[in-house]
């Protein structure tokens, strides 16, 4: 059998593991042998395949690859570019498949979110209908844990992890300075239509003088009244108030509350910023002095605080996809289960990317306290077990010693698109 010369490509906001996908990718392909013949990788994402931007992994040392299990950021380049119809921008897909042809690729990877998951179906599809005997696997990855059928999303722990650290260690600080200084501590964080990560915030609260006091959920209207009252009743109580506010927190109306009136590449609102919106508010309606803080990318990057567990299921789904790959599966990719909370033990199985694509999971309601405010236990024994482990980088001169790998191109063989 001739041996599978595989494509690689990273989408959308990376996360802290994503590179961990990468060297499961690799390192299952290098220890098939004879089974698989090159690897590549796009650079920066799908549109490297359009522009025949190419990258041989060959190239890369044993080590390199080894060290980006616990490198941040996308080590080949990500984009933000979803394909339209093929309809109407037919000229995309046939180059994709130019492309593909002219390096004789027989798989290729998709790590991304939902509308990764969307272009790799697209591109399976497309292998059919044009007679190209193409495999697509996506490989799933989003720190929103919006993927439908997995039970989390590489990424997501992680961050869960980081978000939980920064607003405990935050509201330890404001409750020293509370009585003479601050009141009120506002940390933004990501998710624009599902809440994940701001009820990973919830886990910092073991007490219940402990921040963060108010969570804001996408999936719950927002109250100005009933969230001012809240505010005032918790620096009444505790003498100050920590909160977490996910930037996609909508009025009664649906509109979000920092809309800016833009768009990105994906066609999603452009978030404008709701920590300093909410912020604005407390002070006029309340008074109280306040500090705000957007994570924005540094909860996305922070690999010096992974999870363990995520780490490790980061890695295990670039490996399965690998394997899938050369079991001859098309337009699939592997999904993390859960199979018992107690102990936490997990597994992969294989999915489909018509049932993946374009599918936002939410928080269940029950995951979400009575008042809006805060999480439930059962959020809590779901997201527990997702932020457990330290999968450390290694150090030099006190800081992490994060690699950069030599991302050889290859030749090209067809016209510029």
């Amino acid at each position: 059998m001739k041996p599978k010369n595989i494509l690689y490509a990273q989408s959308g906001g990376v996360t802290a593991v994503i590179n961990a996908s990468a060297a499961g990718v690799i390192e299952t392909a290098r220890a098939a042998g004879h089974k698989v013949g090159k690897v590549y990788a796009a650079r920066n994402g799908i549109l490297g395949v359009l522009h025949e931007d190419l990258i041989d992994t060959s190239f890369e040392s044993k080590i390199a690859i080894q060290s980006l299990r616990y490198t941040p950021g996308g080590a080949f380049g990500s984009c933000r570019y979803k394909l339209k119809d093929i309809e109407t921008h037919a000229a995309e897909y046939e180059r994709l498949m130019a492309v593909f042809k002219a390096h004789e690729i027989d798989v290729f990877m998709y790590n991304g979110g939902g509308d990764s998951a969307d272009t790799a179906y697209k591109i399976s599809q497309l292998g059919k209908k044009m007679g190209y005997p193409l495999q697509c696997i996506g490989i799933p990855k989003t720190i929103d844990n919006d993927l439908p059928i997995t039970d989390t999303c590489p990424g997501f722990g992680s961050v869960a992890k980081y978000v939980a650290t920064s607003i405990r260690e935050a509201s330890y600080d404001i409750a020293s300075m509370c009585s003479s200084s601050t009141k009120v501590f506002i940390m933004e964080v990501m998710g624009r239509h599902a809440g994940w990560i701001a009820a990973a915030a919830g886990l910092a609260r073991a007490h219940e003088k402990d921040g963060p006091h108010i969570i804001l959920f996408p999936e719950r209207p927002f109250n100005e009244a009933t969230f001012l009252n809240k505010v005032a009743d918790c620096v009444k109580k505790y003498g100050f108030c920590s909160m977490v506010v996910s930037e996609g927190v909508r009025n009664a109306d649906g509109k979000f509350l920092s809309e800016s009136g833009l768009t990105d590449a994906f066609g999603h609102a452009q978030l404008g910023g709701v920590a300093p919106t909410i912020a604005a508010l407390i002070k006029d309606k309340l008074g109280f002095k306040y500090h705000w803080a957007v994570l924005d990318y540094l909860q996305r990057s922070a690999r010096h605080l992974a999870s363990g567990t995520d780490a490790e299921q980061a890695y295990a789904v670039g490996k399965a996809a690998l394997e899938y790959a050369l079991e001859g599966k098309n337009a699939v990719m592997p999904v993390i289960v859960r199979e018992s909370n107690i102990p936490y033990m997990w597994g992969i199985k294989e999915a489909n990317l018509a049932d993946m694509a374009n599918v936002e999971k939410k928080m269940p309601a029950d995951y979400i306290s009575q008042d809006g405010f805060s999480i439930t236990q059962a959020c809590r024994d779901y997201l527990e077990p997702l932020i457990q482990g330290e999968d450390y980088p290694p150090y030099v001169n006190g800081l992490p010693d994060y690699r950069h790998l030599r991302n050889e191109p290859v030749v090209k063989k067809l016209k510029a698109f």
